[in-house]
């Protein structure tokens, strides 16, 4: 009898990735999320030090990369009462569950970035 708890992939398991599952992932994985998630797992920041800490970045893409990671619960922003009025943000409970699944593919990646590489050298000599 299976006693493997029914969201935990077995390895025989058929791999699903249904639209929402792509959307999401397509959301919180982009290239400027997991530059502002590794910004914010350090400490909270205002839109400012993001911009500095993350200089590729332009403002219209910070802009709507934290409206993404806030509309799906990984961010939240706070208004701090100074003057001129701030906003903070910072990254939430959930978005620190975040943490374990994107060191497990970037360890993932640096394990077989070899491989990876003698298959994209072969590819491109063809």
């Amino acid at each position: 009898m299976d006693t493997a708890p029914a969201s935990a992939p077995t390895p025989d398991s058929e791999l699903r990735v249904t639209a929402p599952h792509r959307e999401l992932l397509d959301q919180v994985l982009d290239k400027w999320s997991l530059s502002v998630l590794n910004e914010l797992c350090e400490r909270p920041s205002r839109f400012n030090e993001l911009r500095r800490a993350i200089p590729e970045v332009t403002q219209k893409s910070l802009t709507a990369t934290l409206r993404r990671l806030e509309r799906n619960g990984i961010v939240e922003r706070e208004l701090l009462s100074s003057r001129p009025v701030a906003v903070e943000y910072r990254i939430t409970p959930l978005g620190k569950t975040l943490r374990r699944p994107v060191d497990v593919l970037l360890d993932w990646a640096t394990t077989h970035m070899p491989e990876i590489e003698r298959a994209r050298d072969a590819f491109d000599g063809e």
